[in-house]
């Protein structure tokens, strides 16, 4: 097995894996996508809300937003709080979620979460938790995807933002050691 690298941006990352199964690269594209990793506000209290939009609605909107994962110092028993307080009129975009941890934000700032009508008004905090996707899609880290040409997978990976996509690939080869250990315990 092989790996080259193709290209590598802060949001995308290309690669090229030569002489590897089929069972491999899916392997490497599945871990990817569903065992690594990352923050998302998973729960949800609510102060203030005199929008027409229900609780859940806004939680639901809010729990999407990415939010950057460091790449070491944070486990799953980790939880952090962001503070939402924002008075119409005005459109609520996701750089208001003020994170009390400094190195754990939102990925993007610019995510449009409501819109406020005059007087109206919004407070609530969320409760950002690191899993995988296994749980839920607002953990996934990005997109993988492979074409095959001539015994060469040709992987691209997009990020959304939590943390850089080379970092996805590392911590998916990560999760797949993990679980092939687990697997030689079993035998």
């Amino acid at each position: 097995m092989k790996l080259d690298s193709i290209e590598s941006t802060e949001t995308t990352f290309s690669f090229d894996l030569k002489d590897a199964s089929p069972a491999l690269a899916n392997a490497i594209r599945r871990a990817a996508i569903n065992s690594v990793s990352t923050f998302a506000i998973d729960k949800t209290t609510v102060y203030e809300n005199t929008t027409a939009m229900f609780d859940e609605y806004i939680a639901h909107r809010i729990g999407l937003v990415p939010i950057r994962t460091p790449s070491k110092g944070y486990t799953d028993k980790d939880e952090i709080i962001f503070s939402l307080d924002a008075n119409g009129p005005k459109t609520v975009y996701s750089k208001e979620l003020e994170s009390k941890d400094k190195d754990v934000k939102v990925a993007n700032e610019n995510i449009p979460i409501i819109k406020l009508a005059e007087g109206q008004k919004l407070r609530m905090d969320g409760k950002a938790v690191m899993s995988t996707a296994m749980r839920h899609s607002k953990f996934q880290p990005g997109i993988v995807t492979y074409d095959l040409e001539k015994s060469t997978y040709k992987f691209y990976v997009e990020s959304f933002g939590q943390m850089p996509p080379k970092e996805i690939i590392n911590k998916a080869f990560e999760a797949i050691k993990t679980e092939l250990k687990e697997i030689g315990k079993e035998l």
